[in-house]
């Protein structure tokens, strides 16, 4: 409500001006024309647009029904206190609400009604309508400056609209200027009780302010347009009557802070005057002597009456330019006339000192550089002094050096020098040049001073180069008359009779001869002869040697008058190489002594500081171009700070400990802060800025540290407080030193320290250098807008202002890298303390920060101050909304306006956004406050959500609604930001704002829009930000289709992911990401232009793919066979594009290839995850290994060390693709080769570095022998996903391909894998390092040890030495020399553990032994014996340790033995101790399984007490080994006591399983311990010594109790449980009896009962081997032998005829192959035979030796 309508239509002066200064969002000449042309009349009415207060206005603005009464009651005390019409001072109003208003909309109100916030608010309105009057005039004066240049973009826009305005343009400023100076000041009495004294002042200063702008437009104006006679004689009058702005109405109230603009005011009336005589055409005139053609000829009355006039001038200095040029005129068109008025008039004019005068005027004007007024100014005192020294005689325009002043201030302007070079030199300045040769070198300061001047470019400084060298005259004076000469009578020439060296003190070159018989004209003057002697000589050389002379004189009292000579030199030679640096060469002789100087000036008890300081501002010239030159010849001067011993650490940096201030330090604080005067100052940061930015190397740069600790240490904190005499010079000096920080902070950082960036960074983090800088950041805009205001000058581009607006920036941006690169620490530095502590009133420095985005003058300024609070509300730990207090509104509503702007210049707006999309995840105050979100209807508990007013998010939906695109307010980087934002959103979950965002009307449809354009090709350059945005779109959908279940997605997103799917959007953004990476490959090389976008591009892509493969039904990418093949072929696609750019790399340098190995590894990945999910489609794609070898084999040929991830991936990839498919593959032989070779490699460099930190000492042992729950440590390449391990996979999944062995065997040949692979193996086993390595190499040797050829190569290789003595190791960790006790894992089996290793290890040797058989029997007996305490201890185990783990160690030990036990007698040979303890434990073994099996209670108590964690709390390991552990857990967790219970008894199952295999294998291996059955049984000469009885006789059941010996009743028992299992397992097969662990599927069931049967055979047969042993064992009393008869006649009735019932039922086969792999099943003894015919035999076995038993 409060911005109406009319502020709509009426844009503010202030934005016309921003518009047409090109600093908007208009940027476009037809944007620019059409302001012009909306607002061309408002600036031809100039000040008249401003109308006074009316009773018809104030009538119209009451009957106005659109604008709220509170603003017309405000609007008329506006008009009142401004007298200003009534409409126009709502419509200011309205505009400074808009534009300036610091409060909030609500908060208006209560200003509006409290009367001193109102007051205030009138006083702040009264100033914006000030400046808004400035600008009006500011705008003519743009278009007047530039409308003829024709390199400004919109120079015909601007020439249109001064063709409009020329006509009346000068008749209103006219008025308008008459007006203001006779205007009465306002009183109380006529503006109000607030037009107080202040006011009133403010008010005249505004008055001179607008009266020096309206003469200002004038000036430039008749600069491009004659003034009529009549128009001079009218202005003369008007400007005699003001008294040229010095007889002010209000002249009262004239104070001095006023005296520049009263000054300007008349500067301008007096070259208004001399623009009006058109003194270059008059020139002209008199050259082609025709002075008729000047309009002045045919106008005698006008010419009197200004003679008249101009008679009576002569009391104010402004008048001299006027007199003079009126002389000229007079004196040119009709001297004989007046030749009395123009003496008189040109006396006073000297009188006046119209030289000196004219040098002072364009010395305020300011540097001509962007200055138009100043430049214009010049041109029009050039053509005057021109004509002037053309026109009169020199002597009679006073002292010579008053006119080389004023030519040296006009030759300053852009192109003057050029011409002065181009005209006659016996014409207009020429004459003066000539002059001050005359005088040259006896006076050297007036020549070198014009010829510096006369230097503008490189054609003018080889025409100075060249003058200066080839002199004809040299000029000497003499008081009395020397002997050596012979004269005329006259003494008007002089002739040498000897030749003359000019410099007493010279050597050599450093000399100038002159000849003999040289020839002089003498004068005579009050000074003594004047001797000009004709004696060509090349100046350069005579500088040379007045430098070598005042080397010389430098200690004496000559010394000063010597400086005075060789300041001119140094500084026309510092003018002259950085205009040319092509002249450098041959100024060596000069640049080369100035080192000396320097080292010779600053050390002498009172220095002449300008003439140092030119010294320096050489050197900063040749530094820019020889940096490394400059810095070690000015090392030795002694001028610059240095450290007298060498710099190591940053501590000793900075205390400055044994640094000195240097002969530059002695001078700053002995002369130059005293004097307050800093040329040397000055000079010397600029030269240190030039060494930085000089690219100097790290040492150079340490020899840098001194100086720049000094200005960290001693300027920056306290520069502010020094003394100045010079108005700015403080400012520049502050803007300097940010200068140099800045330049240091962008330096690319260096290794060692400490270096300059390191220190500057800890300099400003934690001394006072970071306060000073937060200082200057505090200044504040309002600061800034007073010094703005009172600049006099209307100047954009320089004075006070922009040097503090420029100083401001810089604090800002070298704050921002500071905290961007200083290192990471836990404690707080000073400077964070400082830019984040809260103060009280709102003075802390986040609000001053905030509060810049009210500054509209600079648009950079608030940008880089958004971009700073951006960086601190990422890494500082504090609310910015707290900080901003109660102001937060207020920002926030300057924020949004200036988002909402259309003209607001684009960048602004994007800082904005990304400021805001930072505070998304960091800030939630001030998010929330931003998307001012209201709760609908207000209900409690609702959770729906409406957009407030002051939403951001009003703004970021326009910016995303396709209607908007393209349009010039919504370029595509804004619309980026405006989606980076809301993907912010996502990506933190802002439920409230995605709820209301998500169902707004149009909002996937505007989204997505860009999904469904058309990019360019992306080797057509495109504004790289359109990929990001097409990036956020994408993550945003794949975000929003990620949080949300699928049937509660908003039905417009639905559709428009159907006409994404429809629409073939798929294929597009497949093809065109193919074709991105392709582009990448190619442009690589030239080093990528838009890299991070195209990075993003493609990984939002992938995201969206990899959603697309679990989300079908969102995303609708069919997966049907045909879409997913041909989107495998577009990835692939892609990934062969990823060969080419790796084909690109292999012939690259590291850095260049960065981009495209990043693309590559991303890639990768999605290949990896989509092989994954669509196992299907791959198993049936035939070319899917074809391409990924191909990949392979280029990857493998590119730099290793980048590689590393992306070959992993593709190792992982081939991997998934062989496990899928399978089979035989064409690209094999290759494949190996380039596997092998790599995983060769990589062994290696493991043992390399495994061996360098086992010598550093860097292993730590674990904490117990078995236990790994410490995650072990991963040294240098040593990880699960890392290359090597999955070389090792990879090579174990192709070697299980080529099962025949014909191709591994060829590449074994070739490359000696295996021996490096176990020699990394023995070390990694022996220090206990390399967990996955060791895992995967020894599985590797395992798929190699199934077959008999890969066996053979395996021991062949050494296996044995690699594994036996180093894996002790891996379980041993002694101490008071005893192993500790077994502390099996209680981890799951199947990840990677050192226990894991072992069994991995009796894996190989059961393997090995099994395919080798003798060939192999001595390395397994070395084994066994050198790891028997771990076997015995292991077997024991079972018995206390329940865990899986240890389980399945007792599995592989047994499984182990059971492959040994075949070679009994090497066996009792080579380790006979050894075979009896292992047959004595594997009896226990079976005693303690069957305990364990029978009593079912028993082993969950022990589960439950001893090993809490075997009954796991979330998802059980997938057994496996364990086929009754379902592979899934329970929904949700274990959450209710039922599904506690069902987890329990699945633990149970695992455990039993486990132990029914262990028993399993026991019992077979003991069967090779006793005689064989029919052996025994049918053989009577069988020698019973060799076998041992293992069974005591005694037939109880068996207890859970070491001290009672395994029994025949433990084997009855055995077989009583297996029977009772069995009879379970029938049970479970009813559905009836569904009990909590029920079996996986009948395959497992299946498994079981075989596993029982196998059990009982092997039972049964050791029962009867070890009866029959006992019954023919004549040591055994006959008593005993009777009672095993009776006892086993019963057992075994009862068990037979329980089992004929079983088997009448139907029974499993036997043996359980299924489950134990094929050496267990298959017993070598000749029982098996009958065994494995089925169940008839085994009874009828049974049935013979009960029949035996009972003869």
């Amino acid at each position: 409500s409060a911005c109406g309508g009319a502020a709509a239509q009426t844009a503010s002066s202030r934005e016309l001006w921003t518009i047409l200064l090109g600093r908007s969002a208009l940027r476009e000449p037809a944007q620019i024309e059409a302001e012009l042309d909306r607002n061309w009349e408002r600036l031809l009415l100039g000040l008249c647009y401003y109308k006074p207060p009316s009773s018809s206005s104030a009538e119209k603005l009451k009957s106005d029904k659109d604008i709220a009464q509170p603003l017309k009651d405000f609007g008329f005390r506006i008009s009142k206190l401004l007298g200003l019409d009534e409409q126009q001072s709502v419509q200011i109003l309205q505009c400074y609400l808009q534009e300036d208003y610091r409060g909030t909309r609500n908060a208006l109100k209560n200003v509006l009604q409290e009367e001193r916030q109102s007051q205030a608010l009138l006083l702040k309105i009264a100033d914006y309508y000030y400046e808004e009057r400035v600008c009006l005039l500011r705008c003519v004066l743009l278009l007047l400056t530039y409308f003829q240049d024709e390199r400004h973009p919109y120079r015909a826009e601007y020439a249109n609209c001064v063709s409009k305005l020329e006509k009346d343009l000068v008749s209103n400023y006219q008025q308008q200027f008459e007006k203001l100076f006779k205007a009465e000041a306002p009183t109380w009495e006529t503006h109000g009780n607030l037009m107080t004294e202040r006011q009133v002042s403010r008010w005249f200063l505004q008055c001179l302010r607008e009266q020096s702008l309206l003469l200002e437009i004038l000036f430039l104006y008749y600069a491009y347009f004659e003034m009529p006679p009549a128009d001079l004689l009218t202005f003369t009058k008007i400007f005699k009557e003001q008294g040229f702005g010095q007889r002010q109405t209000n002249r009262h109230l004239v104070d001095k802070s006023m005296d520049a603009l009263v000054d300007r005011i008349g500067y301008f009336s007096s070259l208004i005057l001399v623009e009006g005589m058109d003194i270059d055409f008059l020139h002209k005139c008199a050259l082609e002597d025709r002075p008729e053609q000047h309009q002045f000829f045919s106008t005698p009355e006008i010419c009197k009456e200004m003679d008249q006039i101009l008679l009576t001038f002569g009391d104010l200095p402004h008048h001299a330019p006027v007199l003079l040029a009126w002389v000229l005129l007079r004196h040119t068109l009709n001297p004989d006339e007046a030749s009395l008025v123009i003496r008189r008039i040109g006396n006073t004019s000297l009188q006046l000192g119209v030289f000196q005068y004219l040098t002072n005027m364009l010395q305020a004007m300011g540097s001509s550089g962007n200055n138009c007024t100043a430049s214009t100014a010049r041109m029009c005192i050039y053509g005057l002094i021109s004509f002037v020294i053309t026109s009169f005689e020199e002597e009679t325009l006073g002292i010579q050096q008053h006119m080389i002043n004023v030519a040296c201030e006009v030759l300053a302007a852009p192109s003057l020098a050029e011409l002065f070079w181009e005209t006659k030199p016996e014409m207009g300045l020429g004459m003066i040049l000539d002059s001050a040769v005359g005088i040259f070198p006896q006076k050297i300061g007036p020549l070198l001073q014009l010829l510096t001047a006369l230097l503008s470019d490189k054609s003018t400084a080889k025409k100075v180069y060249s003058f200066l060298d080839k002199m004809s005259f040299y000029t000497e004076v003499y008081k009395h008359k020397p002997n050596d000469i012979v004269s005329r009578e006259d003494e008007t020439l002089w002739r040498r009779q000897l030749p003359k060296l000019l410099y007493p003190l010279g050597l050599g070159q450093t000399n100038l001869r002159m000849p003999q018989g040289c020839l002089g004209q003498v004068i005579l003057s009050d000074q003594g002869y004047i001797v000009r002697w004709d004696y060509s000589y090349s100046s350069w050389t005579l500088f040379t040697c007045e430098i070598e002379m005042l080397l010389h004189v430098v200690s004496t009292a000559d010394v000063i008058l010597h400086c005075e000579r060789v300041k001119p030199i140094l500084d026309l030679v510092h003018k002259v190489i950085s205009t040319d640096w092509t002249v450098s060469d041959c100024l060596l002789p000069i640049t080369s002594r100035i080192y000396m100087l320097l080292q010779r000036l600053t050390s002498v008890i009172n220095p002449p500081t300008e003439v140092i300081a030119s010294c320096v501002n050489c050197l900063t010239v040749l530094a820019a171009r020889m940096p490394g030159k400059v810095w070690s010849s000015l090392h030795h001067t002694g001028f610059l700070p240095f450290a007298s011993t060498p710099l190591t650490n940053m501590a000793q940096s900075i205390s400055a400990e044994g640094m000195k201030a240097g002969n530059y330090g002695n001078i700053l604080v002995l002369i130059e802060q005293p004097r307050g005067e800093y040329a040397v100052t000055v000079a010397f940061l600029h030269l240190v800025t030039t060494l930085v930015k000089g690219q100097l190397g790290s040492t150079q740069n340490k020899g840098l540290i001194p100086c720049v600790l000094l200005v960290l240490k001693e300027m920056l904190p306290t520069y502010h407080k020094w003394r100045y005499n010079t108005c700015g010079v403080r400012e520049r000096i502050g803007c300097l030193i940010l200068e140099l920080i800045h330049a240091i902070l962008n330096l690319t950082p260096e290794g060692d320290t400490p270096s300059l960036q390191s220190l500057c960074i800890y300099s400003l983090t934690n001394t006072d250098a970071g306060q000073a800088v937060v200082n200057i950041m505090g200044i504040g805009v309002d600061t800034i807008d007073v010094v703005l205001a009172a600049q006099p000058s209307s100047g954009v581009s320089e004075g006070p202002g922009q040097v503090l607006i420029q100083t401001v920036k810089l604090a800002f941006s070298v704050t921002n890298n500071v905290i961007r690169l200083k290192p990471a620490s836990d404690v707080v530095s000073p400077l964070e303390q400082a830019l984040t502590q809260h103060g009280g009133h709102g003075k802390n420095l986040i609000a001053v920060l905030a509060k810049y985005i009210y500054h509209k003058h600079d648009p950079a300024l608030p940008r880089l101050a958004i971009q700073l609070l951006k960086r601190l509300a990422t890494v500082a730990p504090m609310s910015v909304y707290a900080c901003l207090g109660n102001d937060a509104a207020a920002i926030r509503d300057a924020f949004l306006t200036r988002l909402q702007s259309k003209t607001e210049d684009m960048r602004i707006k994007v800082m904005i956004l990304e400021f805001l999309t930072v505070a998304v995840e960091t800030q939630p105050g001030l998010i929330e406050l931003f998307l001012n979100l209201e709760v609908k209807d207000g209900a409690e508990g609702s959770k729906e959500f409406l957009l407030g007013e002051w939403s951001c998010l009003h703004v970021v939906l326009d910016l995303i609604d396709s209607r908007q695109q393209g349009k010039y307010w919504c370029p595509p980087l804004l619309h980026r930001a405006a989606l980076a934002f809301l993907h912010a959103l996502w990506q933190d979950r802002r439920d409230s704002a995605i709820s209301v965002l998500r169902t707004k009307d149009k909002f996937w449809e505007n989204l997505t829009t860009p999904l469904f354009g058309t990019l360019p090709s992306p080797s057509d350059t495109t504004e790289p930000c359109v990929l990001e945005t097409c990036a956020f779109v994408m993550k945003i959908i794949g975000l929003e289709i990620y949080y949300v279940v699928s049937t509660s997605l908003e039905q417009s997103l639905k559709e428009t992911m159907k006409k994404f799917s429809s629409g073939k959007r798929y294929e597009y953004w497949s093809n065109y990401v193919k074709s991105l990476v392709c582009h990448m490959a190619k442009t690589e090389e030239e080093g990528m232009r838009c890299f991070p976008e195209c990075q993003m591009l493609i990984s939002a892509w992938r995201m969206l793919l990899i959603l697309s493969t679990s989300h079908v039904c969102c995303l609708l990418m069919h997966s049907s066979v045909f879409d997913c093949y041909h989107y495998e072929l577009r990835i692939d696609g892609g990934n062969k594009n990823i060969t080419k750019s790796y084909r690109n790399i292999q012939s690259l340098q590291v850095p260049t290839s960065m981009p495209c190995l990043r693309i590559g590894s991303m890639m990768a990945t999605l290949l990896l995850i989509l092989l994954k999910q669509w196992r299907s489609v791959v198993a049936s794609a035939p070319d899917v290994l074809a391409p990924l070898s191909q990949i392979l084999e280029n990857i493998l040929q590119a730099d290793q060390q980048l590689m590393g991830r992306t070959k992993a991936k593709l190792f992982s990839a081939l991997i998934s693709v062989l496990q899928i498919q399978g089979g035989g593959i064409s690209q094999l032989p290759q494949l190996l080769l380039c596997v092998c070779d790599t995983a060769q490699d990589e062994a290696l460099a493991l043992m390399d570095s495994t061996r360098h930190v086992a010598v550093t000492g860097d292993i730590h042992e674990d904490k117990d022998s078995m236990e790994t729950d410490a995650a072990p440590r991963t040294l240098h390449q040593d990880q699960r996903d890392g290359v090597c391990v999955l070389a090792l996979h990879l090579a174990k999944e192709l070697c299980r391909v080529d099962e025949n062995g014909e191709h591994w065997l060829l590449v074994m040949r070739r490359l000696p894998v295996l021996p490096s692979i176990l020699s990394c193996l023995e070390l990694s086993l022996r220090l206990r390092q390399n967990l996955y390595f060791t895992e995967a190499a020894l599985h590797l040797l395992l798929t190699l040890a199934r077959t008999s050829q890969g066996a053979t190569v395996v021991a062949g290789a050494g296996v044995i030495q690699s594994i036996c003595l180093p894996l002790l190791s891996v379980y041993e960790v002694t101490t008071n020399g005893a192993s500790q006790n077994l502390g099996f894992s209680r981890k799951s089996q199947d990840s990677p553990s050192w226990p894991g290793v072992y069994r991995l290890c009796l894996s190989l040797m059961e393997s090995l032994l099994k395919t080798l058989r003798y060939n192999f029997i001595n390395e397994a007996l070395d084994f066994v014996g050198v790891h028997q305490e771990r076997i015995l201890q292991c077997l024991n185990a079972v018995r206390t340790v329940q865990s899986l783990a240890c389980l399945d160690e007792a599995d592989h030990t047994v499984g182990f033995l059971l492959q040994l036990s075949s070679f009994c007698k090497e066996w009792q040979f080579h380790l006979p101790q050894l075979l009896r303890d292992v047959q004595v434990n594997l009896c226990y073994l079976c005693q303690t399984c069957t305990y364990l099996l029978h009593s079912k209670k028993m082993l969950h108590h022990y589960l439950q007490t001893k090993n809490g964690d075997a009954l796991p709390q979330g998802p059980l390991p997938r057994a496996q080994r364990a086929p009754q552990t379902p592979s899934k857990q329970p929904a949700g967790g274990v959450v209710g006591v039922g599904e506690r219970d069902e987890a329990e008894q699945k633990a149970l199952l695992a455990v039993q399983c486990s132990l029914l295999k262990i028993l399993s294998k026991t019992l077979a291996t003991l069967q090779h311990f006793t005689p064989d059955c029919c052996q025994i049984l049918l053989d009577q000469s069988l020698d019973l010594a060799e076998y041992r009885t293992l069974f005591v006789l005694s037939f109880t059941t068996p207890a859970f109790d070491s001290d009672v010996a395994p029994s025949f009743g433990t084997l009855l028992a055995t077989i009583n449980v297996a029977l009772s299992m069995l009879g379970e397992v029938e049970k479970k097969k009813e559905p009836a009896s569904l009990n909590v662990g029920t079996l996986a599927s009948s395959e497992d069931i299946q498994a079981v009962k075989s596993l029982l049967m196998f059990t009982m055979e092997n039972c049964f047969y050791v029962l009867i081997s070890q009866a029959v042993r006992y019954l023919k064992d004549p040591m055994v009393h006959l008593r005993d032998k009777q009672r095993l008869k009776q006892e086993l006649s019963s057992e075994l009735s009862t068990l037979l005829s329980s089992l004929s019932r079983y088997f009448r039922r139907g029974s499993p086969s036997s043996p359980a192959s299924s489950l134990l792999p094929s050496p267990q099943s298959k017993p070598s003894t000749p029982g098996t035979k009958v065994v494995q015919e089925g169940q008839e035999p085994f009874i009828q076995l049974v049935q013979a030796f009960v029949r035996h038993v009972q003869r």
